[in-house]
């Protein structure tokens, strides 16, 4: 099986400009690509996560991937995908960002011996005049051609800012750098980015007379139809200080049934031999498929030993047997025992698992939790120091939240 094959039999293909030479050009590992990365946040999260794999995957057959940091893109804000506009942020706050973009991205890409290259497009975006733009890449932009894309039309309602409209001349212009500079020949990214991609690909023909090419792949959607890699509490991180390496761990061990093979065949290097007998399996054994599926992901964005101790701390958990050391914890103070106790509903508040006093208060009354197993109805139920500090206490809210708390 070619690489453009297994791609395909991964469900990962979502559209190409022409697929007779993006398979010659990936499948002899001539492939010079860039995906691109906005830096948004301080972290990385399981939206950037199947890109990172797709770059993992084309190296190791040989092509080599151009990591592009948006540090230009970013001052702008991409449209795709949003019903208002992105947060503007300073220059500072991109830097920062750019550099944990890179110390991430180091665990999935080889960038030594120039296997592979990062690159941040402030470099040349931050420089450029307004008026060479409007005259050198804006006049081979047609405004009736730009507002019948996707990521413009969905805002049009709502008010499409002349600042996010300028995206797609940005990315598009970062494409034609690339392949200027380092003979960059294909883009790769989310199918959200088709038309920003084919703008890329038009420029560098009517500037350079010259063909580049993009593919698309799918976006990780549940059964549902939404963005996978978002929980009640926000984004699903790869920075373990924001996402722990046992909630990372978690959040896809706890997949619905119908999403568990998707994610397997998309986001793992498993055999698809493998995965493919996993399709008989049914019952307790979709269970042990989750299982594989949240190892072999926390094994390649944490390491194999914090992998090894989620799925242990995991199975000690729900087992009621086996350490729990290395499942998610909250550390309490004296000072949050004012009177040498604290009442329950503050505990929920305290460790994450209510966001306020009144939604902690509806939890305990619905039967919804328990510590140390046992379900706790009282809602002016309290713990002195001795029951935390005697005790392995655990609070858990429902079947799938739970909290350690420690007593310093």
């Amino acid at each position: 099986m070619t690489l453009y094959d297994e791609l395909v039999a991964r469900g990962l293909i979502a559209q190409v400009t022409d697929e007779s030479e993006i398979k010659e050009l990936i499948n002899t590992g001539k492939a010079i690509f860039y995906i691109g990365f906005d830096p948004t946040a301080d972290s990385l999260h399981v939206g950037h996560f199947m890109a990172l794999c797709l770059m993992k995957r084309l190296q190791l057959a040989g092509n080599k991937p151009i990591a592009l940091i948006g540090g230009g893109t970013a001052m702008i804000g991409d449209p795709s995908g949003r019903t208002d506009m992105r947060q503007m942020m300073t220059t500072e706050i991109i830097q920062h960002n750019c550099d944990c973009f890179k110390k991430q991205m180091s665990r999935f890409i080889d960038f030594s011996n120039g296997k592979a290259m990062m690159v941040n497009n402030a470099d040349w975006l931050l420089g450029l005049n307004y008026i060479d733009v409007l005259r050198e890449v804006g006049a081979h932009f047609s405004v009736n051609r730009m507002l019948t894309a996707e990521c413009y039309k969905q805002r049009m309602e709502k008010g499409l800012s002349f600042l996010e409209f300028n995206y797609m001349i940005m990315q598009s212009y970062d494409f034609y750098v690339l392949y200027q500079k380092y003979g960059c020949n294909m883009q790769f990214g989310g199918d959200d980015q088709w038309s920003n991609m084919l703008g890329g690909t038009e420029l560098i023909r009517r500037k350079l007379g010259k063909d580049a090419y993009a593919m698309t792949i799918n976006l990780l959607l549940n059964s549902e139809g939404n963005k996978m890699g978002k929980t009640q509490s926000g984004a699903v991180w790869l920075d373990p200080n924001k996402t722990s390496p046992f909630d990372f761990y978690q959040y896809w061990r706890n997949v619905a049934d119908s999403d568990v093979l998707k994610c397997l065949r998309m986001l793992t290097f498993l055999p698809l031999e493998q995965i493919d007998e996993m399709d008989k399996w049914e019952g307790s054994q979709l269970n042990t498929a989750k299982e594989i599926l949240a190892y072999e992901l926390t094994k390649l964005v944490h390491g194999e030993e914090e992998a090894e101790k989620s799925q242990n701390s995991a199975r000690a958990l729900f087992s009621g047997s086996g350490s729990r050391t290395d499942m998610p914890s909250v550390t309490l103070t004296s000072s949050d025992l004012p009177e040498g106790s604290i009442d329950l509903i503050s505990l929920l508040v305290k460790s994450g698992l209510a966001s306020s006093r009144s939604e902690g208060r509806r939890a305990i009354e619905q039967g919804g939790i328990s510590v140390n197993n046992e379900k706790v109805t009282d809602i002016k139920t309290a713990y002195t120091a001795e029951n935390i500090s005697d005790n392995e206490f655990i609070l858990k809210r429902g079947k799938k939240k739970f909290m350690k708390i420690i007593l310093q």
